[in-house]
């Protein structure tokens, strides 16, 4: 007799660590985050709710299993784009991880709300660290330079999702301040308006980023840079 994760002999399993984390990332994908829950998920396995917590003991842990899917080969993609200086491979890093959320739907909003100690996340912080530390940065300032490009790129990203949810166009934020400024007395914001609206988020990512890069520069000269 087959039970709902174990079906009978000749059928293909419907239930296992890595399909439902292939399924719940479509479903991530389909309907973004706040529609993902445990019983959909199992919905879409043909499998009773309680089976999934045969590999994940909480909604949270599988987010936590999702966001490390999400950074499988991060680090390895990003060393294969730069070969330069440490501030050209602390920047690739950055992309890549950017890029990594960015494939998928509310990426960064599953990513901040984890804590994976997986190999992938793991090794994209070690390889950053890593970096630093080659460069003649210390231990210490490595460590929190990995905490503070973290911090930007996953929150930049998290607010670039939120902008351009699928099947919208101009964000709606940019609609509403652009209404506020024009009918108010903001000179400056008016005067900035057009980038302060616009949706290159890709510029506005590499402007903060340049901006984060050349403050370590500026903070710390490494004493020897490979």
């Amino acid at each position: 007799m087959s039970s709902p994760s174990s079906p009978a002999r000749g059928r293909p399993a419907r239930l296992d660590r890595a399909r439902t984390l292939q399924t719940a990332l479509a479903l991530l994908n389909q309907s973004g985050l706040d529609a993902l829950t445990m019983r959909r998920l199992a919905d879409a396995m043909d499998v009773r709710a309680g089976a999934l917590y045969r590999y994940f003991a909480t909604k949270q842990d599988l987010l936590t299993a999702m966001a490390e899917r999400m950074m499988e080969g991060v680090a390895e993609s990003a060393a294969a784009m730069a070969d330069g200086d440490w501030s050209e491979r602390l920047a690739a890093l950055a992309r890549a991880q950017r890029t990594a959320l960015l494939a998928h739907r509310d990426g960064a909003r599953v990513f901040a709300g984890t804590h994976s100690t997986g190999a992938s996340t793991l090794g994209f912080a070690d390889a950053f660290v890593g970096v630093l530390r080659e460069a003649g940065f210390s231990d210490g300032d490595a460590a929190r330079a990995l905490y503070t490009v973290a911090n930007y790129t996953v929150g930049h990203t998290l607010e670039e999702q939120a902008a351009l949810q699928p099947g919208d166009g101009a964000p709606e934020g940019a609609g509403l301040l652009r209404g506020a400024v024009t009918a108010g007395t903001y000179p400056h914001l008016s005067a900035t308006l057009p980038t302060l609206t616009s949706t290159d988020f890709a510029s506005l990512f590499e402007f903060g980023l340049d901006l984060l890069v050349e403050g370590l520069r500026g903070r710390h000269a490494p004493s020897a840079v490979k």
